[in-house]
């Protein structure tokens, strides 16, 4: 991965790249109430586009 330090970049430029490679995100909540587990909720989501995830 290449750092450019003194480069703007726009947020389409950014969208373009993310979408080509695609972006997981994961993340747990967990709500408790004196330290007793309410609710868990497991999240993760693919953001790619169509194209990338069709290629072989």
């Amino acid at each position: 991965m290449t750092v450019v330090a003194d480069r703007d970049v726009a947020l389409v430029d950014l969208l373009d790249r993310l979408l080509a490679g695609g972006v997981v995100i994961s993340g747990d909540i967990t709500i408790s109430l004196a330290e007793v587990d309410l609710v868990h909720v497991s999240l993760r989501a693919l953001i790619s586009s169509v194209q990338t995830l069709v290629e072989p």
